[in-house]
């Protein structure tokens, strides 16, 4: 039996998929906000919001997860790192609308994202009150670990040839493809949900409109990053047969046609949800 894995977007056309069908037939690889509905088996993260909320989240205690610039430093260093020349009076004002953190409890280390505590102080009193309240990105992110912990930092993988770090800068889902190539050395990877696309003239994404995601009546997020790192990956495995599951594949938009930029590529194929089911008998 061929070697297969899963790798989950969450591109809409998945929308109504029972993924749990998938489980018995090979190793399921997801990225960002998939665990609110279905714990794969390896999750992909890339973006700093959603990395800590799926750290404060408990999933690196359940499986492994990959961040970007996943850096954990000893516990000791956290207050001067935190504070970095801000008065105590200072921080003890802004500290509860800037600092999104779990329980340190007994933690030895911590990862820490985000702005200068001091730079957003200083706006907030330049601002005032107002400004206060709309200050959305500038935050402090803080994840303490607990064990057992099961979180990587990509740029630990494996590096190709030519580069020094396993993290090429990718979005989350071709990330989470390449991590998955280097754990388990698939014959088959099934792309699922990773409809590059929108079917209309909204952003295409089954958590639009939630925490950490683009408002649903925002345009189509550009394709052509997603089209070309996953066009790499085809180039660097090309013992890799891969294949891309539609809805239908009859040409009815974007989301249901061949990719032509990757027309070269003799590994990637194309099938729909209802191929999927038979080829498995899900």
């Amino acid at each position: 039996m061929a070697k297969r894995v899963f790798c989950i977007g969450n591109g809409e056309s998945r929308k109504g998929f029972d993924l749990e069908k998938l489980r018995p037939h090979g190793k399921i690889y997801g990225c960002n906000a998939l665990y609110r509905d279905f714990m794969p088996d390896v999750l992909t993260s890339v973006d700093h919001g959603i990395m800590h909320e799926v750290y404060h989240a408990g999933i690196a205690q359940k499986i492994p997860v990959y961040f970007r610039d996943w850096t954990k430093v000893p516990a000791m260093s956290y207050e001067s790192m935190l504070m970095n020349g801000v008065n105590e009076v200072d921080a003890k004002e802004h500290l509860d609308d800037i600092l999104i953190t779990n329980d340190r409890g007994d933690s030895k280390e911590y990862v820490m994202h985000g702005s200068n505590l001091s730079g957003i102080i200083t706006m907030i009193k330049k601002n005032g009150v107002k400004e206060k309240k709309n200050v959305n990105n500038a935050t402090i992110k803080v994840s303490w670990m607990k064990e057992p912990d099961y979180s990587h930092s990509i740029r630990d993988l494996e590096p190709k040839p030519g580069q020094v770090t396993g993290d090429f800068g990718w979005s989350a889902g071709p990330s989470s493809g390449y991590v998955a190539m280097l754990k388990e050395k698939p014959e088959e990877m099934y792309l699922i949900g990773h409809d590059l696309h929108s079917h209309n003239n909204n952003i295409n994404n089954m958590y639009k409109s939630t925490k950490h995601y683009t408002a649903k009546e925002n345009g189509p997020t550009p394709a052509v990053n997603w089209i070309r790192q996953w066009g790499e990956l085809f180039k660097w495995y090309p013992d890799t047969q891969f294949v891309k599951i539609n809805i239908a594949n009859d040409g009815r938009d974007k989301v249901n046609m061949p990719i032509d930029e990757w027309s070269g590529h003799k590994n990637i194929s194309y099938a729909d949800y209802s191929t999927l089911d038979n080829l498995f008998k899900l």
